[in-house]
């Protein structure tokens, strides 16, 4: 087992990101808190897992990934239903505006990341918010580096033809 301590820096440095990361791709708040507790006993009982890894991050981020994903496989009736009913409850990814704009826009971002196929809003995710490069998101999912780079494109082609309306609207 990881020593309790290592298991205390791994929780301090990482989870609020990979909350983050696994609520944007379940979209439930109640199965990112199980996917990211599933997360950290894995850890916790195979002591060895990290040694040897260059990027402690990305590793932790692919192995998120890869919980949600199995998640998925085994649950993908009650994750539809959950994706859809979290998006009818506007369950907050981003935080609350200041001024009534702010708020429709975050409110429209939300939901245009929402309707991102899940393997875009993955890659735009971890370029915009956690800042990684597309080498990095290749190896974390185990994808081409220009498969990677094509998502996001896609992704953001997506986000910028639905918010850029209201963008104008705003000025």
């Amino acid at each position: 087992m990881l020593a309790a301590p290592d298991l205390d820096r791994l929780y301090d440095a990482h989870a609020q990101a990979l909350f983050g990361f696994l609520l944007n791709l379940t979209r439930s708040e109640g199965d990112t808190k199980d996917l990211l507790q599933e997360l950290f006993c894995r850890l916790a009982a195979r002591p060895g897992i990290l040694d040897g890894v260059r990027d402690e991050r990305a590793f932790l981020l692919r192995l998120a990934r890869n919980l949600a994903v199995d998640g998925v496989r085994r649950r993908s009736v009650r994750e539809r239903a959950a994706e859809r009913a979290s998006v009818e409850e506007g369950r907050l990814v981003f935080a609350p505006g200041d001024t009534p704009d702010e708020e429709t826009f975050r409110r429209e971002l939300e939901s245009a990341l929402a309707a991102l196929p899940a393997d875009q809003r993955v890659v735009v995710h971890f370029r915009l918010w956690e800042g990684m490069t597309f080498e990095c998101i290749a190896e974390v999912l185990e994808i081409p580096l220009n498969t990677a780079a094509s998502r996001y494109r896609y992704g953001l082609d997506k986000l910028r033809a639905r918010l850029r309306p209201l963008y104008e609207e705003l000025q």
